[in-house]
C-alpha cells in the first residue's frame, strides 16, 4: 500500500510538471517597470489639459445655446399647466410677465383677485441675464402684461420672443385663442445682440 502510495505521488508530481511547463507559455512575461514615472504622468495630464482648452470655447456655445432652450420648454410648460389647470378648475389662470426684470410667473383667479399660486409652479421664474424678452399682442391691465388662460379653453393669442446673445431667437407663439403654444425657431435670426 505505501509503494502505492509513493507512485501515486510521484505521477501527482509528473503531472504538476507537466501543468507548470503548460502553464508557462500563459502567463506573461514580467516587465521591468512596477507602474508609471511621475514624468509620465506629468506628460499624461499635459496632453489632456491641453486638449480639453481646445475644445472649452466650443462647449461653452453649447451651454449657453441650451440656456434659450430650457426657458422656452419652461415657459411652454407653464402655458400648458395653465390651460388645464383653468379647465379642470373652472377659474381663471394667467401666466404674468415683467420685461424689466425678465421675469414670469403663474397666478389664479379666486375670489375676484389673481394670487401666486401655493404649488410649485407659483414661484417667481428669471430668465438668464443674456435672454432678452420681448412679448406681442398680450393682454395688459394697468401695468400687468399677460396670457389669460380662461375655464372655455380659450386663451390670448400671443407670442413671447426669446433672444440670446449669438441672435438665436426662440418664439413661444399661440397663434389663436383656440390653439395651444408651441415653440417655434424663426429662420432669420436677431442682429441686435449678433454684432456684439
Amino acid at each position: 500500500m505505501k509503494t502505492q502510495d509513493r507512485s501515486q505521488r510521484t505521477e501527482d508530481r509528473g503531472q504538476r510538471t507537466e501543468d507548470r511547463e503548460h502553464l508557462s507559455f500563459v502567463v506573461l512575461p514580467r516587465s521591468s517597470g512596477r507602474g508609471m514615472t511621475l514624468l509620465e504622468l506629468i506628460l499624461v495630464m499635459l496632453i489632456l489639459s491641453t486638449v480639453l482648452a481646445m475644445a472649452a470655447p466650443s462647449l461653452r456655445g453649447f451651454f449657453a445655446s441650451r440656456r434659450i432652450d430650457d426657458a422656452a420648454v419652461q415657459i411652454l410648460a407653464l402655458t400648458q399647466f395653465a390651460r388645464s389647470q383653468a379647465i379642470s378648475e373652472g377659474v381663471v389662470y394667467r401666466v404674468n410677465f415683467d420685461t424689466r426684470d425678465r421675469t414670469y410667473w403663474l397666478t389664479a383667479q379666486k375670489a375676484g383677485v389673481f394670487e401666486t399660486l401655493e404649488t410649485e409652479f407659483g414661484q417667481v421664474y428669471t430668465l438668464p441675464k443674456d435672454i432678452e424678452l420681448e412679448l406681442e399682442d398680450m393682454d395688459q391691465k394697468d401695468q400687468d402684461v399677460f396670457l389669460a388662460f380662461t375655464p372655455h379653453g380659450t386663451v390670448t393669442a400671443g407670442l413671447i420672443r426669446l433672444t440670446d446673445r449669438a441672435g438665436r431667437v426662440l418664439e413661444v407663439s399661440c397663434p389663436s385663442m383656440t390653439e395651444t403654444f408651441s415653440i417655434v425657431e424663426p429662420k432669420q435670426t436677431s442682429s441686435r445682440y449678433a454684432a456684439r
